[in-house]
């Protein structure tokens, strides 16, 4: 439990909580004895042995729960760090951000003096009935991993950040205020598919004529909604677009990047593949009957400098020495004449460098 002057500090400081003094107390007047009654509530319903308000008292009052539900909000802190920062079990700062959460929930966002916006049906209707544009987009809040046990632990991983997350869906008019908050959804649900749970796309098609922007994660909402929802073009007509998409803007720009260059390159026109190729050239007679480059390769045999057997390798197509210029009768042969001429050539090599055979 916090002191007097921690809690005045927290609540003075619109960056930690990111909500003004006069916006905190009206949330106090408002939600507090909804909390309350909701306790009680829970305690005459279950079997009780003891008077109703016996037992130990609250150590973090409702003001503090508040708090830490608005401090988890805004920062995503985790409920570790909270119970330390309160002084009091984790297990307490979980139960009374699940307890807050619903209620910030029902009340909704407030627009003007007596307009308060809870449903995405009021949203909807809200937009349409003042001419405003509004923008979606979904937002990402990590949470703890879940439970080992758990059968759709999997679902909490985001395809984007690779972390265990929750996803909602925002709805914002076009100064930004903000209108709607979503329940959360794990983190693999597309964005695309959270609003089709939430019964957007029929709210568009049945509602009032309203015009939604959002980013590449709501492609195909235009589609199932006659244009409402604007979204930018799909990246596979970047390159080539349809009609419909391009005009006559991008024609010149798309036809200059197709002009042929040469240096760039392009692919066979249908009367260039057309016309037939050049025939193969026939091998040549030397080639058919010459030695194998292998053989070509080797050192003559009737020299023994040492800096000329070292450098055999490195000369461009060297001459074999005649002795070794006729033709094999069989491959048999061939090999065993390759396997002599490296062995005299290796006892050559020992011999220049004044190494010999153990």
């Amino acid at each position: 439990m916090v002191g007097n002057r921690v809690r005045a500090a927290i609540i003075r400081s619109q960056r930690i909580t990111g909500l003004s003094p006069d916006v905190i107390a009206e949330l106090v007047a408002e939600i507090g004895p909804l909390w309350h009654e909701r306790h009680r509530a829970v305690l005459i319903a279950g079997p009780s042995r003891r008077a109703l308000g016996a037992g130990a008292e609250h150590k973090l009052v409702f003001i503090d729960r508040l708090l830490a539900t608005l401090v988890h909000l805004r920062h995503g802190a985790t409920h570790d760090v909270l119970a330390c920062w309160f002084g009091v079990d984790r297990s307490t700062i979980t139960r009374a951000i699940g307890e807050v959460r619903p209620l910030l929930a029902e009340r909704g966002c407030t627009i003007a003096s007596g307009l308060r916006l809870r449903t995405l049906a009021e949203v909807i209707d809200h937009l349409g009935a003042d001419g405003g544009t509004g923008i979606i987009d979904g937002t990402e809040v990590r949470v703890r991993r879940p439970a080992a046990g758990r059968k759709d632990r999997e679902k909490f991983i985001s395809g984007k950040n690779k972390q265990n997350a929750v996803k909602s869906m925002v709805v914002t008019d076009a100064e930004g205020r903000l209108l709607f908050c979503s329940p959360a959804e794990p983190a693999s649900c597309a964005d695309i598919t959270h609003a089709r749970k939430l019964g957007l796309v029929k709210l568009l098609v049945d509602g009032p004529a309203v015009e939604i922007l959002a980013d590449a994660g709501y492609q195909g909402l235009g589609a199932q909604t006659g244009g409402r929802v604007v979204t930018p073009p799909h990246r596979k007509f970047k390159k080539n677009p349809p009609e419909w998409i391009r005009g006559d803007t991008r024609a010149p720009a798309q036809g200059a990047l197709l002009t042929p260059h040469p240096g760039r390159a392009r692919h066979r026109s249908p009367e260039e593949l057309e016309i037939p190729r050049p025939a193969p050239r026939p091998p040549r007679a030397r080639e058919r009957h010459c030695p194998s480059r292998r053989r070509a390769a080797l050192a003559p045999a009737g020299r023994h400098d040492g800096q000329q057997y070292a450098n055999v390798n490195t000369t461009a197509n060297p001459r074999p020495s005649a002795r070794y210029r006729q033709p094999c009768t069989s491959s048999l042969e061939e090999a065993q004449l390759l396997r002599r001429v490296r062995h005299q050539q290796i006892l050559r090599l020992l011999a220049v460098h004044g190494t010999g055979t153990r």
